[in-house]
């Protein structure tokens, strides 16, 4: 049976998160990286991985590394790869995306340019072939500088594993579907807890937490590059993962989740997303401020990602967002607080430093989670 060691790039800073997702599909992890996982797998694993990972970017497979200083050796290091296991005879191949970083070969596209010369130098001889029809499936390679040394792959994906397919439209400054579920994981919320978002925008979080909930498969409702691929044979594989997940979505699943917003338009997204997705009767979306947010029931969780761009004039009612906030989590009875925010003063609005704060980065943007822990439920003794 073929075996692979794969690559699932993550968000910086949140390697445990995704280490822990691929721990529980069964799958040994061979290295962590600054954002980035490697694990073995077989050619089932391309299929589930991709199919159930939830907060890495894609998954690609390792063709391989070796050092190279001056672009014969990135040519010689790249022919020297065993092609001819994964690209077809009418395979169409090409570098998609190349980065060097404190690299002597700095040229991008004389990297993604002589990579691939010496892919098809390799194939030719392999195949016997001068010219390549490439009018088959998609095989895009990705390779990685950093200093002297250089790192192939073969990417698996396509386009980002936080497309999921529902979300067509979004609000302002919206969070990927892959950060949301990797902050959901930093903290200890489950199906059967409830779950607030006074700020939801499209309804990322809500979507991503009922997703969970009724245990359906992230990428489910997408296609993926690898579906396409004879060679190695990855059909049947993908076919039986795919009847899989679909058998594993519960339907009767009972939930608290709620998301809020004083935008009116944006909600409309969050029902059409939700819709999308396959969770709508799930959640309960409602047009309201922050301030008027409460609950009767006890230990709760509100996670959510609020307005953090100051504009000229809005500084005080930013901050007064906040204090708001930080109001509406004091009369909570137990619950837990998790906000990620750019806004250098949200600590102090909330009138409470964090339990904990973690830097992390939504897009470009440097922000940081701060996590208010409430306290665990009391659990009943069974009569």
């Amino acid at each position: 049976m073929d075996t692979f060691e794969l690559i699932a790039p993550c968000h910086f800073g949140l390697e445990a998160v995704a280490k822990r997702e691929i721990y529980d599909l069964g799958y040994e992890i061979s290295k962590v990286e600054d954002g980035r996982i490697f694990f073995h797998g077989d050619r089932e694993a391309i299929a589930l991985s991709n199919l159930w990972l939830r907060t890495v970017e894609r998954v690609m497979i390792h063709v391989g590394s070796f050092p190279a200083a001056t672009f014969d050796e990135l040519f010689e290091g790249v022919r020297a790869l065993p092609w001819e296991r994964y690209i077809p005879r009418d395979g169409k191949f090409w570098v998609t995306k190349a980065t060097s970083i404190k690299s002597k070969l700095f040229s991008t596209t004389d990297i993604q340019s002589i990579a691939k010369k010496a892919m098809v130098e390799r194939l030719g001889a392999q195949y016997g072939i001068s010219r390549f029809p490439e009018d088959g499936p998609a095989y895009p390679v990705r390779i990685s500088l950093l200093k002297d040394s250089v790192m192939v792959a073969l990417d698996t994906t396509g386009a980002s594993l936080h497309k999921r397919g529902y979300r067509t439209m979004s609000g302002e400054a919206p969070i990927s579907e892959t950060l949301a579920c990797a902050l959901i994981g930093l903290t200890p919320w489950r199906g059967d807890r409830i779950l607030i978002d006074p700020f939801c925008g499209s309804g990322t979080f809500l979507i991503e937490a009922a997703m969970m909930a009724r245990d359906m498969a992230p990428g489910a409702n997408r296609s993926f590059l690898a579906e396409e691929w004879k060679y190695p044979d990855l059909g049947s594989v993908w076919r039986d993962a795919r009847k899989e997940a679909q058998s594993r979505i519960k339907d009767e699943v009972e939930t608290d989740l709620q998301g809020f917003d004083i935008d009116g338009r944006v909600l409309a997204v969050a029902r059409e997303n939700a819709a999308r997705a396959g969770v709508s009767g799930m959640i309960h979306f409602q047009e309201r401020d922050v301030g008027s947010l409460s609950h009767a029931k006890p230990y709760g969780f509100i996670i959510t990602n609020p307005p953090y761009g100051e504009r000229m004039g809005e500084a005080d009612e930013l901050y007064e967002t906040y204090r708001a906030l930080g109001r509406a989590y004091r009369g909570l009875k137990d619950w837990s607080m998790y906000v990620i925010t750019a806004y250098e003063k949200a600590q102090k609005a909330f009138g409470r430093k964090a339990d904990k704060n973690r830097k992390v980065y939504n897009g470009m943007i440097r922000a940081y989670y701060y996590q208010y822990i409430g306290a665990k439920p009391k659990w009943k003794k069974k009569s």
